[in-house]
């Protein structure tokens, strides 16, 4: 088994157990403990576990809410890139949903500055003020409960009228990203069951993310990253998250 294989056999465990031990990753790869612990002092130094005595526990952050507007100052460079991404992938004639998600309203305003055209469909309260003097977007907004948290309108209305709209594009933040579950994570049910409809109403749906969110985990599982045909993010990622994204079966951008 390859050193590689080998850190990712450890981190699958780890999430799984929550804790693995020295003694018995030795017996299990076969290898010294010796080995083991550099390979634990490896994945410390990337902050995906923190060394205990005789072993390690799991670290990976859990995503806390916060307002929209605080989202929005959060990572801002990030997310900017980003966005500058998603909107190359948007031609004329495209139906495309923007979720409430603070990439997207990035994303929004270079639709709205541009000459696009193009359908917006949003359920996020802050974004059609930004079309206030595009002339060649047509603007859709979805009703329903506003949801502070996320910035958005949500509920079974919500999930209702956008299940009558089918979208060339969907595009869809996310609170965590988990790349040995393979798992995208929100932090509401309300707010996941809106995704999935999109997800689920979208030709081709994309994941948009910034780096700091693949150690990040969250309440609820709203999709497998592979429900998705792109995942966007920062173009600095590590070597560690560019293969393991690369071993699915969804595009890196």
């Amino acid at each position: 088994m390859f050193t590689e294989e080998r850190l990712e056999k450890i981190l699958e465990l780890l999430n799984k157990n929550g804790r693995v031990k020295v003694k018995e990753l030795s017996e299990l790869f076969n290898v010294s403990e010796s080995m083991i612990r550099k390979d634990l002092q490896r994945l410390e130094a990337e902050q995906l576990l923190q060394r205990t005595y005789g072993g390690a526990i799991l670290k990976r952050k859990f995503s806390e809410c916060s307002p929209i507007d605080t989202r929005l100052k959060e990572n801002s460079d990030s997310k900017e890139l980003i966005a500058k991404k998603a909107f190359e992938l948007i031609s004329d004639g495209d139906v495309i949903f923007l979720e409430s998600s603070s990439i997207n309203y990035f994303l929004a305003q270079l639709i709205a500055n541009s000459t696009k055209k193009i359908t917006v469909i949003t359920n996020m309260s802050i974004i059609p003020s930004v079309f206030n003097h595009n002339e060649t977007v047509k603007l859709i907004c979805i009703g329903g409960i506003y949801d502070n948290r996320s910035g958005g309108v949500l509920g079974s209305e919500v999930i209702k009228s956008i299940s009558k709209y089918i979208f060339s594009k969907g595009f869809v933040g996310s609170a965590g990203v988990n790349l040995t579950t393979n798992s995208a994570y929100t932090l509401t049910l309300e707010d996941g069951n809106v995704k999935e409809v999109i997800i689920s109403n979208s030709k081709e749906a994309f994941l948009l993310v910034e780096k700091e969110k693949f150690d990040a985990d969250s309440t609820y599982k709203f999709a497998d990253l592979e429900e998705f045909n792109a995942i966007i993010t920062d173009s600095d990622i590590s070597e560690r998250i560019r293969n393991r994204i690369q071993k699915l079966s969804v595009k890196l951008i």
